[in-house]
């Protein structure tokens, strides 16, 4: 099979993992550690969609083979990085929908940052996400406070 030397396209990546059996297969490789062998019983795949899809993943640049091995590129351990990413805000998707209802339901009177930060702090556990939203919605510079001169 002959490889494209041409950069993959955002549209390509997200093709290749969009549907069950690529996003499975692609999920497998990740968290394989390099093993040789994958199940496709495991994964519900027929031969035939097990290795067009494993040449779809390697297409896009996500996927390599050294060795008889599948492992993921540079590229694909930084997408398989971002599928969790999605992963984990869909586990606080309720949290995150309370925010946005409480958020747009306060648009007049508007919550001030410090509540925004305290709803998130209450509502949210997972600490990269509230590391986000704080980020997002509560950045509040720091106020420059006056140095005191220790010398008389």
């Amino acid at each position: 099979m002959k490889r494209s030397s041409a950069v993959p396209s955002v549209t390509d990546v997200l093709k290749k993992i969009s549907d069950d059996g690529g996003l499975t297969l692609f999920n497998n490789i990740a968290t394989s550690n390099g093993q040789s062998h994958i199940r496709l019983r495991d994964m519900n795949l027929s031969t035939r969609q097990y290795y067009s899809k494993l040449s779809g993943l390697m297409n896009a640049g996500l996927v390599r083979r050294d060795y008889g091995k599948y492992s993921l590129t540079l590229i694909g351990k930084i997408v398989y990085d971002a599928y969790l990413m999605v992963c984990t805000a869909l586990s606080c998707y309720w949290e995150l929908k309370a925010i946005d209802s409480i958020e747009m339901s306060t648009t007049g009177t508007g919550l001030s940052k410090e509540e925004l930060r305290q709803l998130i702090n209450a509502l949210i556990d997972n600490h990269f996400i509230k590391d986000i939203l704080i980020k997002e919605y509560c950045y509040m510079p720091l106020e420059t406070v006056p140095q005191q001169n220790d010398t008389l």
